[in-house]
């Protein structure tokens, strides 16, 4: 175990050391922040902010653009972009290439990176492209490996964690410069600590969310369209009862699932019943985690979530957890 010195107002706290840990990317990282229209698959990027870090996470490069989503801009209130001040902003394939030579290469870090990658990914594919990203790194994910005692998972959360000021939250710029400054210490504390960074291949994503078919019959929600549910057999294990952060899933727990998912939906329950996990269709107090990339949303199984105080993380964390799902203790 090494200890580390935290930084400001806080004590020190330990971190495991693995026997390898990550390398840096050799052209360094893309801090990435996009505003959007909405959080469904059919919403589109109205805004990019990127910070270019070198491997030490320095500052290289910034670079911001309004994009004009040739739609309603969406929550007005929160992002602050009205259709006036969009409608002469260049639309994304007008933007696409510019964006491309400040990814190209480079780790991709965003604040809930799967949600940005996921916007990015879709624009690009609706342009007949490819986002130029290999791998990206969530940096909600990289500060519960190292540990910060964070009250949530907030970028304000962090920003005020690494004395970090923000100016204009829900601005892509200043919300990617905000993370840059935070990132660049946790960056250190990983190298500090041999905690290896969180990466994430990147798939294209191709479902773009539009003309999506509702299936009669019985169903169950899945972002904005409905799929037939899929029948699984019981699982062969007790339920050991709530995950616990930082330690790992047991055999038995019982995961629901809300919300837009980048990995099929299928998909990631079939990996959740292969480890030895039940698949919940409903939040209650026997349910041991929710996945949701949209933690405060207003979903049935995410306000139940709130109310039970029923531990939450995004779908990059819990792909992470599914690697090393501990044996169920009467197994």
């Amino acid at each position: 175990m090494h200890a580390i010195q935290s930084p400001t107002n806080h004590a020190p706290w330990t971190l495991p050391v693995p026997a390898q840990r990550s390398a840096a990317p050799a052209e360094g990282f893309a801090v990435v922040d996009v505003e959007t229209t909405g959080l469904g698959r059919s919403d589109r990027v109205i805004s990019a902010g990127v910070y270019q870090l070198d491997a030490e996470g320095e500052v290289t490069d910034q670079w911001y653009t309004l994009v004009n989503p040739e739609r309603d801009p969406g929550p007005v209130w929160i992002h602050g972009l009205t259709s006036a001040v969009l409608k002469d902003a260049p639309t994304f394939p007008q933007i696409a290439g510019e964006l491309a030579e400040r990814l190209r290469g480079r780790v991709m870090v965003a604040h809930n990176a799967l949600f940005d990658w996921n916007m990015i990914s879709r624009e690009y594919s609706r342009a007949g492209l490819r986002a130029p990203v290999d791998q990206r790194l969530c940096t909600m994910v990289l500060s519960r490996d190292l540990r910060l005692p964070l009250p949530n998972g907030k970028l304000a959360s962090l920003a005020e964690y690494f004395g970090v000021q923000q100016r204009q939250a829900h601005n892509a710029l200043d919300d990617a410069r905000v993370l840059a400054e935070a990132f660049r210490p946790s960056l250190h504390l990983a190298r500090q600590g041999g905690v290896p960074l969180p990466l994430q291949a990147c798939v294209a994503v191709t479902d773009l969310g539009e003309e999506e078919p509702q299936t009669p019959g019985r169903s169950s929600w899945s972002g904005s369209s409905y799929r037939a549910a899929k029948k699984r057999p019981p699982c062969p294990y007790p339920n050991p009862g709530r995950w616990q952060d930082g330690k790992p899933l047991v055999q038995g727990m019982r995961v629901a699932i809300t919300g837009d998912t980048a990995t099929d939906r299928e998909v990631l329950e079939d990996r959740a019943v292969e480890a030895g996990l039940h698949i919940a269709t409903s939040v209650s107090r026997l349910t041991s985690l929710l996945v949701t990339n949209e933690p405060g949303s207003w979903s049935g199984k995410a306000r139940k979530a709130r109310d039970l105080g029923t531990p939450v993380v995004g779908e990059d964390a819990f792909l992470q957890l599914l690697r090393e799902v501990a044996p169920h203790p009467g197994a």
